[in-house]
């Protein structure tokens, strides 16, 4: 019988639907923004497809929302080991903190689990990563991705996926626990470090490390520019390839955020005539550095949301973007954009927005634009 320990950060991700690109330190923010918790529904469908697999296990979990409240809502009978200080704060949500984490972390290594199944972000991974390196110990994890910025390589690609791979993995090998600073990252710099090194189980449905693609981004930006529609509202995502197109489209755009840019009704350009390269498609911004709501008031009859994948994993929708919600992708048409060199180095797309049926209709061949005309057939899976 294996014995997996879970812990969830009930906190992880609340600032990704309301544009704050991370929690650290920003909870009550989220809150004012109407946020809401997303790591317990993500911790139940790690769970759900745990206890879909009919494996023989026994779940150790930290009390209340830090693991508890999920593992019995899917079925299981937890052995608890122990609970937060605080589980509940003024507003109802959970207050918990990385000493919280690391104590759970310490009570699975006393009584001997094969794996710690967590749930949260980069921060979270760090938190038991560092507390199993204090207490010399090898203990696999495996991360239920449910923060704004994961760029480890110990997480899943879903929820669902680290379910079945906590059930049926048979080895182990090195992955890396990197985080990024929130305070830079908002302030539109990336600056990462690799925090620690941890054993994870050897999987396919694990992520990569986040890994930057090269090559040139200018000619695909002027093609988008080019067949810019008027009218049309572009919602246009965070890194640099989208960035090159918002400039192309005559803007100075939020790097690490998600701006809202509508073409003029009538077509018109500026710099020259339509048809000639230094024409500039009219149009205005209309939300900057949004969050989901912003994202959505701005829609209008037709819409088009523009996004790049992350280089080494081939995210397109969950990571970094969550301000792109499920209703944004809805009422959109979704164009994929990415260099040739970024694309070689990925095995598929994939998507994790959190609603598993959009996720199901967004699967399957799409056309990835790579150039000024050029795209390539890519499967998101």
């Amino acid at each position: 019988m294996r014995r997996i320990g879970v812990v969830v950060n009930p906190i992880a991700g609340m600032g990704g639907r309301v544009g704050l690109k991370g929690t650290d330190g920003k909870v009550e923010e989220a809150r004012e923004r109407g946020a809401e918790p997303r790591a317990p529904e993500r911790a139940r469908a790690a769970l759900d497809a745990l206890a879909g697999t009919g494996a023989s296990v026994e779940i150790y979990a930290y009390g209340g929302p830090m693991g508890e409240d999920a593992a019995r809502a899917a079925g299981f009978d937890p052995v608890v080991v122990g609970g937060p200080d605080s589980e509940t704060g003024a507003n109802g949500d959970a207050e918990t903190t990385p000493a919280d984490t690391r104590a759970a972390v310490r009570a699975f290594v006393d009584r001997g689990v094969d794996l710690i199944l967590f749930v949260g972000g980069d921060g979270t991974a760090v938190d038991v990563a560092e507390a199993l390196d204090e207490l010399d110990s090898e203990t696999p994890i495996l991360g239920v991705p449910a923060g704004v910025k994961i760029y480890s390589s110990v997480f899943a690609v879903r929820p669902r996926e680290a379910g079945i791979v906590a059930a049926s993995f048979d080895d182990v090998e090195t992955g890396e626990v990197n985080d990024v600073d929130e305070d830079a990252y908002r302030a539109r710099e990336v600056s990462t470090e690799l925090r620690a090194i941890a054993k994870t189980p050897v999987a396919e449905q694990r992520q990569a490390s986040k890994q930057t693609g090269g090559g040139s981004v200018a000619t695909l930006a002027e093609g988008v520019a080019e067949e810019v529609e008027p009218g049309v509202t572009y919602v246009l995502g965070p890194g640099g390839t989208v960035g090159a197109i918002k400039a192309e489209l005559g803007f100075e755009g939020t790097p690490l955020g998600v701006d809202v840019w509508r073409a003029s009704a009538d077509g018109e350009v500026e710099g020259g005539t339509d048809g000639e390269r230094e024409a500039t498609p009219t149009g205005e911004v209309v939300v900057r550095d949004g969050g989901a709501a912003d994202i959505e008031a701005a829609l209008g009859e037709r819409n088009v949301v523009v996004v790049s994948p992350i280089g080494g994993q081939g995210f397109v929708f969950g990571r970094g973007n969550q301000q792109i919600s499920p209703d944004v992708i809805r009422r959109s048409t979704v164009e994929v954009v990415a260099t040739r060199a970024k694309l070689d180095g990925l095995d598929a797309l994939r998507v994790d927005t959190g609603d598993p049926d959009l996720d199901e209709s967004l699967r399957g061949w799409h056309r990835v634009r790579v150039g000024r005309y050029e795209r390539r057939l890519v499967r998101i899976e």
